[in-house]
């Protein structure tokens, strides 16, 4: 499928009926691609790469002479365990043309078309069509970053509270894998828009760079955003490591508390352990309860103290 803009509207036509002199875009899936890669010069090596989804982010972006090529792999932040969407993005000067490698729902196909439709047709540009495609991609990022700010924040509420529910670990370690990717998507994205920028094969227009600075602003921020929460992620978790410890002392503590106080005990039970026979205690009648309040009277005053050093 190819748009082509003119001075009144966007009509659909068919490749044979491109202009290079007039602005089109296409969304073509991986056949169509193999089929008419030919007719606009595009390597044999780029067609290729469109036929299977790339597993990493940074897969770099490609300069020639007329034309730019990169792969993009697109996180949904709607649906972050979802698998991740996949594109190849052809630009060549008045055309752009997006594939499809792997959009299994359709929402990639949905945000590109609907940025074709931001724009007046009789102003709009290259630089502005992909640069609005790239920023629909980035639509519903702020709210999941702030969403993924309150969870942390709630996260760090309920350590506070000592309710983490035995899985804070794991949890923890979900949320970082997500910011992880979610940071290489970005930085996917900003090679991507300094390709744009630096317009090294003259696709664009010198003096219609401003979108692409722009955009390259945006995902600055969105990545610092990110970093920020990985960074407020790790503070959390060296809090958790602290009170785990804290948990720990105390316990110690009440250990060593029972052992210092019961440890006279076991000097007593020990020296009457010995059954020397000369012992007068044994014959002693009153020698079972003599040793009941000897030892009641060497603890108590232990506890007292205890309890007034408020060790426990």
């Amino acid at each position: 499928m190819f748009l082509q803009f003119n001075r009144d509207s966007a009509k659909e036509i068919d490749i044979n009926e491109l202009d290079p002199g007039i602005l089109s875009a296409g969304y073509l899936d991986t056949e169509e691609l193999a089929r008419c890669g030919e007719i606009f010069g595009f390597s044999q090596g780029t067609i290729e790469r469109c036929s299977r989804a790339n597993s990493n982010f940074r897969s770099g972006v490609e300069v020639y002479d007329d034309y730019t090529f990169t792969e993009l792999r697109i996180v949904n932040t709607l649906n972050p365990e979802a698998d991740d969407d996949c594109v190849a993005i052809y630009l060549k000067k008045n055309l752009l043309i997006v594939v499809d490698v792997d959009d299994r729902d359709g929402s990639t196909k949905s945000k590109y078309l609907g940025s074709l439709s931001k724009h007046n047709p009789a102003t709009t540009t290259l630089e502005k069509l992909v640069c609005s495609f790239l920023d629909s991609l980035l639509s519903s990022d702020t709210a999941f970053l702030e969403n993924m700010g309150n969870t942390i924040t709630d996260m760090e509420e309920e350590l506070l509270d000592g309710e983490d529910g035995g899985d804070f670990n794991r949890r923890t370690l979900q949320i970082k894998k997500m910011l992880l990717k979610i940071h290489n998507y970005y930085e996917q994205l900003l090679d991507i828009a300094e390709t744009l920028d630096e317009n090294e094969n003259d696709i664009f227009p010198t003096d219609e760079l401003m979108f692409a600075a722009n955009l390259q602003k945006k995902i600055i921020r969105l990545r610092e955003d990110t970093d920020s929460l990985s960074s407020s992620l790790e503070h959390l978790q060296d809090a958790y490591t602290s009170m785990l410890d804290l948990k720990l002392n105390n316990h110690m503590k009440v250990f060593t508390v029972i052992t210092t106080i019961f440890f006279p005990l076991t000097i007593i039970v020990g020296w009457y352990g010995m059954n020397f026979t000369s012992m007068p205690e044994f014959n002693w009648k009153f020698g079972y309860l003599y040793v009941i309040l000897l030892s009641i009277i060497v603890i108590t005053p232990l506890i007292i103290y205890g309890k007034h050093k408020k060790w426990f």
